[in-house]
């Protein structure tokens, strides 16, 4: 059932950098407005250790504080915060509907930031040994293996920031490259990020490879890869396999109601308005942000599309123009 009182100007569906941009720019403009959030409010950066490229902070800070502080300042601005899992959205014409898990909300407008999830190892034997050795946040997991040998795939920003990280723990550790050593795809990461993992004395690239099997029967004994250049196949000792290859967005409740494209993003404008009026996008979840996956992108796409709804709300025709927290 819908509950009393339960109609907002804003509902936005996720609560990551993106989302409570999101927040912080309705709550401003005095929209009554409702964050919906599965886990802890801060999304990815809750898994990450610090960020080094946050505007206005000459050293790096820690993600997780950024993420307590920007929570802080969206309840500070009058948005409310509710763990709470979306099931799925059901557009009209007027007002839209919010259904989660324990509550119906409804929406002149509705922000989505979901966000996304880590994609997983495909290699043999890596489900069958997730959380036994095979890990995808190694902020959580990272302590277990001090002394140890670990293995991190993925090169990108977030892979090498892995790995920097591991080494606080780790006496060594392998970063897993699809590519030759000269190839300019073999790298993705920053140029400050490439220089100081190649630079480090723990971490060592092997080059032109590609995990085929984690080993282990109770736990992760070693990756097997396979030479791209020869088909050779090598076994590489390891007690942990950090994976950081990509994200897959965390759409499957927009199924049928909000355009996707193949992949599953969300299809907007260059305005981040889906087809729906009053229904916008924004960060990691959406078509052409998830190319990047920095948490300032999704921040400022959160602005944005606050901004946009914003501007829809006051043009709807016989609705009040002026900004209230009042439901109904």
């Amino acid at each position: 059932m819908t509950e009393t009182g339960a109609r907002r100007d804003v509902v936005i569906v996720g609560a990551g950098p993106a989302g409570m941009t999101a927040a912080v720019y309705s709550g401003r403009a005095l929209r009554s407005t409702l964050l919906f959030e599965r886990g802890i409010p801060g999304g990815q950066l809750n898994e990450t250790d610090r960020i080094e490229n946050w505007p206005g902070f000459a050293e790096s800070v820690s993600a997780p504080d950024l993420m307590a502080a920007l929570r802080t300042q969206v309840e500070r601005l009058g948005a409310e915060i509710i763990q709470d899992d979306v099931l799925r959205i059901e557009p009209s014409d007027s007002v839209h509907r919010v259904i989660t898990a324990q509550r119906v909300v409804e929406a002149r407008t509705v922000i989505l930031a979901p966000g996304s999830r880590p994609r997983e190892l495909t290699a043999e034997g890596a489900a069958r040994l997730k959380g036994r050795g095979v890990s995808y946040c190694a902020t959580c997991d990272g302590f277990f293996y001090q002394g140890k040998s670990v293995v991190e795939v993925g090169a990108g920003d977030s892979g090498l920031m892995e790995a920097l990280f591991l080494t606080r723990y780790a006496d060594s550790v392998s970063v897993i490259v699809r590519h030759p050593k000269d190839d300019p795809r073999a790298i993705r990461a920053s140029g400050l990020l490439r220089e100081r993992a190649l630079a480090h004395p723990k971490i060592r690239f092997l080059w032109n490879r590609e995990i085929v099997a984690v080993v282990g029967e109770r736990g992760v004994a070693a990756v097997r890869v396979r030479r791209l250049e020869d088909g050779g196949i090598e076994e590489v000792p390891a007690d942990g396999v950090f994976v950081n290859v990509g994200h897959l967005p965390q759409t499957e409740f927009l199924r049928g109601s909000v355009p996707l494209d193949p992949n599953g993003y969300i299809v907007t404008d260059a305005r981040l308005r889906t087809k729906i009026p009053g229904i916008l996008a924004a960060g990691d979840a959406r078509i052409d942000a998830h190319r990047y996956a920095q948490a300032i992108i999704a921040a400022g796409e959160g602005a944005t599309a606050a901004l946009e709804a914003e501007q829809y709300l006051s043009e709807l025709p016989g609705r009040r123009s002026s900004n209230s927290r009042e439901g109904g």
